[in-house]
């Protein structure tokens, strides 16, 4: 019988019990190392080339288990895009961060020749991976664009009572044209929970191997971002020349091969983690 596993729009259950799809592809030649992918900001599992980045590292012995966050935007029948736009202004860094939690669980239940679980997540997907850093389910955690600090995406001043007055901000999603709602609770949960999401404070007092790769293009997290979390776990930032926030890749992505800069970044990521 082939010891192979191939999973694809599973449901799990993420934050507030909501229900959202995984995917998870372990190979026969499987090495026991699991990756645990993370999409970022209006992102999805689908999304771009993270299907091709999946067969990589399967194709290298890994497994790999991406899903979506729960409040993202998608639905169980609509998994691409923002079709729940409800769920997606409730969405919350604390939320995405349960929704890890979640995950790794499922993870632990379903893979049994599992021997070590390392997160790579992409943009606040990777701020959402850091926050792991002391969790003992996880050996290694791989930032791709790395947010270093939650805080400072939310607004400020007038801008931050104009927001609590009309509870409801809205940010242009630029390929889709939907104008995204963020609701004035995605503030009071930080809040709530800011010290569980201080990426800094969890980056000081890691415990774990960090790699951490950024494109010195990037205009959506600037790489002074990446320096920050690589001061704080003492460690090298490796740097993609002219690398854009998602080294080349794009939705639709219809390509069949991994754009360079990204093919660039799974070859660093492969031997980070063949070394663990």
């Amino acid at each position: 019988m082939s010891s192979k596993q191939f999973i694809r729009n599973s449901i799990f259950s993420g934050a507030e019990g909501k229900k959202s799809l995984l995917d998870l592809n372990v190979p026969e030649a499987f090495n026991g190392q699991l990756i645990l992918f993370m999409h970022g900001f209006m992102g999805y599992k689908d999304w771009g080339c993270w299907n091709l980045v999946e067969k990589y590292f399967v194709d290298h012995g890994f497994g790999f288990c991406k899903y979506n966050a729960s409040h993202n935007g998608g639905t169980i029948k609509n998994r691409i895009d923002f079709s729940d736009l409800d769920a997606f202004s409730v969405n919350s860094y604390y939320k995405e961060y349960i929704d890890s939690l979640s995950v790794i669980s499922w993870i632990k239940e379903t893979v049994s020749r599992c021997k070590t679980i390392s997160l790579i997540g992409h943009s606040r997907g990777a701020g959402i991976a850091l926050l792991h850093s002391n969790n003992k389910d996880i050996c290694s955690i791989v930032s791709w664009a790395g947010m270093s600090n939650m805080a400072k995406r939310f607004p400020s001043g007038d801008d931050l009572k104009k927001w609590k007055a009309e509870d409801v901000r809205f940010n242009l999603n630029s390929r889709t044209k939907q104008q995204m709602p963020n609701k004035y609770i995605q503030f009071e949960e930080y809040s709530l929970h800011k010290e569980l999401l201080n990426i800094e404070l969890k980056c000081k007092n890691s415990t774990k191997p960090t790699l951490l790769i950024h494109g010195n293009a990037d205009t959506s997290v600037p790489i002074d971002e990446g320096y920050e979390l690589a001061k704080w776990l003492n460690t090298k930032l490796h740097i993609i020349e002219n690398g854009n926030h998602t080294f080349e890749s794009k939705q639709p992505w219809t390509n069949k091969e991994i754009p360079f800069q990204m093919l660039q970044v799974c070859e660093i990521t492969k031997i980070f983690l063949e070394k663990i």
